[in-house]
């Protein structure tokens, strides 16, 4: 029997559980060391406890070996005890991508298709930002989602699967119509290789034109005719609402609470779309309430993984690598999980937090402390502890090439280069 304390690494009520493997107690000897010897490879301690929201006790249960540990470190007798959870991608697993392919093309399609209108130039300004695709994430996961629940329940009228993918074409309208706004907000120059639409046509057109985008959102969203979805999908947009106000920061937390905070901005902001965009195509499934669940919680952790090592990148990668400038982040003003991590032993870094990096000097100080108090590296581990919880969802639906895909798919977020 092993007890352990689990955390919650958000404050939204929805929080994923991670197990605190160093406070865990149990009966079983061997299983007992083989935890102890996993404990360098999950995530520290001193992680957990910034995350903490709030903390639980779950049911007494023998923990599951982290999927990422599994594929990158070495397996132990706690694994053959576990709930068994969907394998490592291999060599034999279709690539992510390469499953909706063509389904994305068509999504890609339909998108400029409803925003055409009578006025040429909204429809010019609508579609700048979709003439590239950029990495198509969100689509493609609730694409590989609805597959998912499609093949989990022997199969779906034509209907339905239409019905979903309508899913993925509002969550990329919704997350485009984000990007236009944020980059006004944010003054932000490049997008996607290019000049950001705000550089091009001005502010004011830009702003309109992601009102434009989330009308034609909604409007297709009410064509689903189906309330709960609607619901569910109209949460994504508010959520990004309070996830930009939490990230102008009308009140900076105390350094204890940073962390919780930049979780919860993190989830409003990025982990809600996934999430409710996979949940929206399994209630559309008729999925039970047990799966959507799942869905909604392989999207969520997924989601978090997909952000912090996108904060990683902002460290590490060039300009080029990402599309879009590095370091912006700490030039306004904030303080991402690497810059918190790093803070947890180079005390000096409170004060440029604190002042929003504006000294002189203050953004590349901040730059090398993370590099040297290893700021990227525990980020790297919570993300990958994420990203195991999103796989760990996936084990309660039926084997498929698509299920697989998405574990395929939560390894690649994790080493992704932009």
């Amino acid at each position: 029997m092993v007890s352990a304390t689990t955390i919650k690494l958000d404050s939204d009520g929805n929080g994923s559980h991670l197990v605190e493997l160093e406070n865990a107690h149990c009966a079983v000897p061997e299983v007992a060391a083989s935890v102890k010897r996993l404990i360098p490879c999950l995530v520290r301690p001193v992680i957990l406890r910034r995350c903490l929201a709030q903390s639980t006790i779950l049911p007494s249960t023998v923990p599951a070996i982290p999927h990422f540990c599994r594929r990158r470190y070495a397996t132990s007798p706690v694994a053959d005890r576990a709930e068994k959870l969907p394998t490592s991608a291999s060599n034999g697993v279709s690539e992510p991508y390469q499953l909706v392919e063509n389904d994305l093309a068509l999504i890609y399609s339909d998108i400029k298709s409803e925003l055409n209108c009578d006025l040429p130039e909204l429809v010019e300004l609508a579609q700048y930002y979709f003439s590239t695709h950029g990495k198509a994430f969100r689509p493609m996961i609730a694409l590989l989602m609805a597959a998912v629940c499609g093949k989990h329940r022997g199969g779906l009228p034509q209907n339905v699967v239409q019905k979903q993918r309508k899913v993925a074409v509002i969550v990329e309208m919704i997350h485009t119509a984000s990007l236009i706004h944020d980059d006004v907000i944010d003054e932000a120059a490049t997008r996607r290789n290019q000049p950001s639409l705000h550089k091009v046509w001005g502010e004011k057109k830009a702003i309109l034109t992601g009102d434009y985008i989330l009308s034609v959102a909604s409007r297709e969203l009410a064509r689903l005719r189906n309330p709960e979805v609607i619901i569910c999908l109209s949460q994504i947009i508010e959520d990004l609402v309070k996830g930009e106000l939490m990230q102008l920061g009308s009140k900076d937390p105390a350094a204890t609470g940073r962390l919780a905070t930049y979780l919860s901005k993190t989830y409003h902001k990025t982990a809600s779309l996934m999430a409710n965009g996979c949940k929206a195509v399994a209630i559309l499934g008729g999925c039970t309430p047990e799966l959507v669940e799942r869905s909604f919680l392989f999207g969520k952790n997924l989601g978090m993984a997909f952000q912090l090592v996108d904060d990683n990148l902002d460290f590490i990668s060039s300009a080029e690598e990402m599309g879009k400038p590095t370091s912006v982040d700490m030039e306004l003003g904030l303080a991402t999980a690497p810059v918190l991590f790093a803070a947890e032993k180079a005390s000096d870094l409170d004060a440029l937090i604190a002042r929003r990096f504006r000294g002189p000097g203050d953004v590349l100080k901040a730059k090398q402390s993370v590099m040297e108090h290893g700021g990227v590296e525990q980020t790297k581990m919570l993300a990958a502890s994420y990203s195991q919880e999103a796989v760990s969802q996936l084990s309660a639906f039926a084997e498929s090439e698509e299920r697989e895909a998405l574990v395929k798919l939560a390894d690649m977020v994790l080493d992704r280069t932009k």
